[in-house]
């Protein structure tokens, strides 16, 4: 048998969590830390904003270009957040679990549910603020946003926190290193499990030279 056909297939993290709770953050602090961890790029409609890359932070499509990828069925999910699309290409996410590697994405509560529902064994992660006013503080720290998308914001994140309970985990974002260790464990953990881990041929195998006289 191919070294391919022993590999264990990888699984998808799913990170959600309020606009401006940090999930960028925090994204950028557990990547080097967890080998085999591959973030999923997603793409938008909405144009970059200052020192984003077109292909690392996003792919900046047009709305033309985004319809023909929905026609085409090429998105694990899409959802649409403050007038702008957003999805995440499925053939990457396909491609990356075949490798064996875990996929890490930040998507909306929609995009979540969506995802939960056409990969039932992904891992869902919700990122909480300390408090709603510390959430508030850092949308209007990052001055990127006008004040009627800052109120938009503010207003989508009470509807967010009501689906938490949908969720696998729960990480307070009140001290990023925490926060880090915790998903970094959450990950490592998730590897161990038994229906992941390439435990079950070597159990097999011990048994098997256990019946040996």
């Amino acid at each position: 048998m191919s070294k391919a056909a022993n590999r264990r297939r990888g699984f998808l993290v799913v990170l959600s969590g309020p606009s401006g709770v940090g999930k960028n953050t925090l994204l950028n602090a557990v990547l080097p830390l967890v080998d085999g961890l591959q973030y999923s790029v997603s793409a938008t409609t909405r144009p970059p904003r200052p020192g984003e890359v077109h292909g690392r932070d996003y792919f900046f499509l047009t709305d033309e270009e985004f319809d023909g990828m929905v026609q085409r069925g090429e998105f694990l999910e899409w959802a649409e957040f403050v007038g702008r699309r957003y999805g995440t290409p499925r053939a990457f996410i396909e491609e990356c679990l075949d490798k064996g590697l875990t996929v890490i994405l930040d998507v909306d509560i929609q995009g979540a549910a969506q995802i939960r529902a056409a990969m039932p064994e992904a891992v869902l992660v919700f990122l909480l603020p300390p408090s709603l006013e510390e959430l508030r503080r850092r949308i209007y720290g990052r001055g990127k946003d006008s004040e009627s998308a800052i109120a938009e914001r503010l207003s989508w994140a009470q509807h967010e926190l009501a689906a938490v309970t949908d969720y696998d985990y729960v990480i307070v974002n009140d001290d990023l290193q925490r926060a880090c260790d915790q998903l970094r464990s959450i990950i490592i953990a998730e590897r161990c499990k038994v229906s992941r881990s390439d435990y079950p041929a070597l159990i097999a195998s011990l048994r098997e030279e256990g019946k040996t006289p």
